[in-house]
């Protein structure tokens, strides 16, 4: 985007800045989980749906900021202890990867058998956490429709953002919400004087890993380059300062803003049905993680919070920034969303290609019939 064209948006940026600000703070005065994510997302969500707001821009550069701050924050859980214990749980990585896509997949054919939509389109659009590898994959297929695929993808994430907290931060499963954010405000005021000099040399291999990362097409590259960066420094020996909640907060509302400008409805046809049929698809997804995340938690005596959020059909950004709040095992949730996020990037696309392929010759060969 050319600097002319920036300057043109920036009355619009400004706009959204400011109906995200003032969603999170009222999020945050009613206590709210996580409020300058939520917040910001359902202010913003909310305003674009109005006519009378006017056209509303948040650059992705910005969320791509916040997602180096999210991903810097993740690395510096995966100490030499943790890496361990990742590898001793690949065996269950890769099972309940895989039950949670084959549950997504059942899914998705009672979906396209009840709207009368595509399978291909259907599944597409419910493969969880890839939304930007699915739309990738809706674009090199033409039978796809790519409008329903993020339709359903977007709605999706913005369910698991919504839900997700809401259930992690009850009390019923033993989370004191107040009682953890005070902790985290305490602890971030008095990290102020523990940033620098270490910083910096983490800032720098983590802007550097994301902008490589992006050059090699690595999946959500601004998140995964600077979790590898400073998971290699920490490996190596290196301290790496936590950042101040205030930071945090910042990365939140960088990335509440955004998602709440995605979902995009103007060229869908029966909305209302459609969305009633996401709903379904992203409650059943969400039940049947939470399912997995309680055999999960049996197997392998994690807490609730940690079981839960490994396995949350979301963006391993917004379940990074919850595990950061809930005090959960930050590593493992990570490393559950990592090996998903690679898995869904290298092997799902090229599996589906050669499913639809199937699929669209057995039509063929029933027409001729």
């Amino acid at each position: 985007m050319t600097s002319e064209t920036q300057n043109s948006r920036l009355p619009q940026i400004l706009k959204t800045a400011i109906i995200a600000l003032i969603g999170g703070s009222v999020f945050s005065l009613v206590h709210l989980p996580i409020p300058w994510l939520l917040g910001p997302m359902f202010a913003v969500f909310a305003a674009s749906r109005s006519k009378k707001t006017g056209k509303l821009y948040w650059p992705v550069r910005i969320r791509d900021i916040a997602l180096i701050i999210v991903g810097y924050s993740i690395g510096l859980s995966f100490t030499r202890k943790a890496v361990a214990e990742i590898l001793v749980q690949l065996p269950s990585i890769f099972l309940m990867t895989v039950l949670l896509i084959l549950f997504c997949s059942i899914i998705a054919f009672f979906i396209a058998k009840w709207t009368g939509i595509d399978f291909p389109t259907i599944l597409t659009g419910s493969i969880p956490g890839g939304l930007s590898q699915m739309i990738t994959l809706a674009e090199e297929i033409p039978s796809i429709d790519i409008t329903i695929v993020t339709f359903m993808q977007v709605t999706r994430l913005m369910m698991i953002v919504v839900f997700v907290p809401l259930i992690i931060f009850n009390p019923f499963f033993g989370i004191d919400k107040s009682s953890v954010n005070s902790q985290l405000v305490h602890a971030g005021n008095s990290e102020w004087n523990t940033l620098f000099p270490d910083i910096l040399l983490f800032a720098a291999v983590s802007v550097v890993c994301a902008i490589v990362g992006r050059k090699i097409k690595l999946p959500t590259a601004y998140l995964v380059g600077p979790i590898l960066g400073t998971t290699v420094l920490i490996l190596a020996g290196f301290a790496g300062p936590r950042l101040p909640s205030v930071v945090m907060d910042l990365s939140q509302f960088m990335i509440g803003s955004y998602v709440g400008l995605l979902l995009k409805t103007e060229n869908l046809n029966n909305k209302r049905k459609l969305f009633s049929f996401a709903l379904v698809s992203g409650i059943c997804l969400l039940l049947g993680s939470f399912g997995l995340s309680t055999l999960l938690k049996t197997t392998h005596g994690f807490s609730f919070a940690t079981s839960a959020l490994s396995l949350a059909p979301g963006g391993m950004d917004q379940m990074g920034i919850i595990a950061h709040e809930v005090d959960a095992d930050l590593s493992i949730v990570a490393g559950y969303q990592l090996f998903r996020l690679f898995f869904i990037f290298f092997v799902v696309p090229p599996m589906l290609k050669w499913f639809f392929k199937l699929i669209l010759k057995s039509k063929a060969k029933r027409s001729v019939t």
